[in-house]
């Protein structure tokens, strides 16, 4: 047991540490709200000032296109984002082959003398065979809708849409971003845009919590033990 006590002494102590002891403390009501405005307003982005010199016409103005629908295009406008990503590859390999040899070698006669009790001289031999086959399968599947923002505007038109979730339930909290470039023209008239039609989507989905901490590997130190004991 001397070898145990050494083990444990040389743990950090922050390994053993109680999972309350750097608890935060519970934020109130108005706290949260004044979080969340503070991080709303961090994410809107500035347009850029337009000036017209001797004109009251700006090209940013609400009532410029008459015949413009209620889809976003401009900075800040929201969109909805309908993800839906299913990726299935499959691979598959075989081999078989198959080797034999077969050898025989006598003398029938030496001398004028027989030699059949000698026969055969050299008899060898050899059979291999090699038979395998491999497989492999993937599947994702991944299904949401969620409304974000236009963040950028391209100087060729093109959108840059981003849209953030975060949702925090049962001791789990989950976050989904999902990042893209839209064409104006593949923004329904329902203002929504499928995720099909993003160039350079990237879709992040982060989990933490209970469900999460039970599917994660155990710290190193609590691997070395697990595999010290076996149980």
């Amino acid at each position: 047991m001397k070898w145990l006590t050494t083990l444990v002494l040389l743990v950090p102590a922050g390994c053993f540490a109680l999972p309350f002891a750097h608890r935060e403390p519970k934020k109130s009501t108005e706290e949260l709200r004044a979080d969340y405005l503070a991080s709303v307003q961090q994410a809107i982005v500035g347009a850029p000032a337009s000036h017209t010199v001797g004109s009251l016409w700006s090209p940013q103005g609400v009532l410029i296109d008459p015949n413009a629908d209620y889809k976003a295009r401009t900075l800040n406008d929201t969109v909805t984002v309908l993800v839906a990503v299913q990726t299935t590859a499959a691979q598959s390999g075989s081999v078989n082959s198959a080797r034999a040899f077969d050898t025989s070698s006598a003398i029938t006669g030496l001398a004028g003398v027989s030699t059949a009790h000698t026969n055969p001289l050299l008899a060898a031999n050899s059979n291999s065979t090699l038979k395998g086959s491999g497989a492999t399968a993937s599947n994702t599947a991944f299904s949401t809708s969620l409304t974000g923002q236009i963040i950028a505007v391209l100087p060729n038109g093109n959108l840059v849409v981003e849209a953030h979730r975060q949702i925090a339930m049962n001791n789990q909290h989950e976050e989904v971003i999902v990042r893209g470039i839209a064409r104006p023209g593949d923004i329904t008239p329902t203002n929504t845009v499928a995720s099909t039609s993003l160039s350079a989507l990237e879709i992040e989905l982060k989990g933490k919590g209970i469900i999460s901490d039970s599917v994660r590997s155990p710290n190193p130190v609590v691997r070395a033990i697990l595999r010290l004991f076996g149980f």
